[in-house]
């Protein structure tokens, strides 16, 4: 049963991942496109620390796992922000749709 759980999170984990790649790929801004980033980087590592601390071998070792998650959210937010930041400062404007 465990091993079914840990193969279903390693999976979900696999689809955030993709899925923030096609945000990457499709949305028309840097500002959009580091929200799908972060949202679904974010959930896709949770998901497979999860699943992999599922299958450790021992406590300390899944622990040690989980202690990943939170660091890299932290990161992340961080990161994400600075980019944000810069690409203000360089005048880079929000996509708007054109109304006709």
């Amino acid at each position: 049963m465990i091993e079914w759980l840990s193969t279903a999170l390693l999976l979900a984990g696999a689809f955030f991942f993709f899925i923030g790649t096609v945000g990457l790929l499709r949305f028309p801004d840097v500002y959009s496109r580091l929200h799908a980033l972060a949202k679904a980087d974010n959930l896709g590592l949770g998901c497979i620390v999860f699943g992999l601390a599922l299958q450790a071998d021992s406590t300390a070792a899944a622990l040690k796992l989980l202690l990943i998650w939170p660091l890299v959210m932290a990161a992340s937010a961080g990161i994400g922000f600075a980019i944000a930041r810069r690409a203000d400062k360089l005048g880079i404007k929000p996509w708007r749709k054109e109304r006709p």
